[in-house]
């Protein structure tokens, strides 16, 4: 079987600020872009059975400046809903609520639409597109890869490594790079993290 590839998506004016994205459809920056490009490389050194993308315009973006062709969209790589904190820093956060933690406490309430996802939503949707990552990867021969956002990601890694959601936290996720996440002796392990090309 091949491996499980992540990919978060390149800088955006948002994620260079600190602020909490989900649904704002931020486009990428120009360093973004060029972190994006940046990943071709990287890619393209493995045979890939599969491509998935968040619907969000930055992984998507991402994913077409990668050299990624075929690729399909799928909304569980959505990036974890932070309700009523989209678009607020963990600093503003931590006026009102010293001490929160995204991983533990998960979000206050957002509008209708967006109401907030708390880890254990975020896990089963990390399952979710797991089962369907292996469902690829047992079908067709080369990796899969995923192209999303730094906490869900996080969480989706967490969740293959059997661990609980809130486990993500133990990831650090930088923009516009590559994980893989590959087997040693039939279990999961994490075989490259935070991947740049070498420059």
């Amino acid at each position: 079987m091949g491996d499980l590839l992540l990919v978060r998506h390149g800088e955006t004016e948002w994620s260079l600020s600190g602020q909490h994205t989900s649904w704002t459809d931020l486009p990428l920056t120009d360093n973004g872009r060029a972190q994006a490009r940046s990943l071709a490389p990287l890619l393209t050194s493995h045979h890939l059975a599969s491509a998935i993308s968040s619907p969000m315009k930055r992984a998507r973006e991402t994913a077409e400046l990668a050299g990624l062709t075929g690729v399909r969209v799928d909304p569980d790589l959505r990036e974890w809903d932070y309700g009523g904190y989209e678009g607020i820093t963990t600093v503003e956060i931590h006026r009102t609520r010293p001490g929160w933690f995204l991983f533990d406490d998960g979000v206050a309430p957002g509008p209708p639409e967006h109401p907030g996802e708390s880890p254990e939503e975020v896990g089963a949707r990390a399952d979710r597109m797991l089962a369907k990552a292996d469902a690829a990867l047992a079908n067709h021969e080369g990796s899969v890869v995923l192209i999303a956002h730094g906490h869900f990601l996080r969480v989706l890694a967490a969740r293959r490594l059997g661990l609980p959601p809130s486990h993500g936290a133990l990831f650090q996720l930088a923009t516009g790079t590559v994980c893989r996440l590959s087997t040693e002796h039939g279990r999961p392990v994490v075989a490259g993290w935070n991947v740049r090309p070498s420059s």
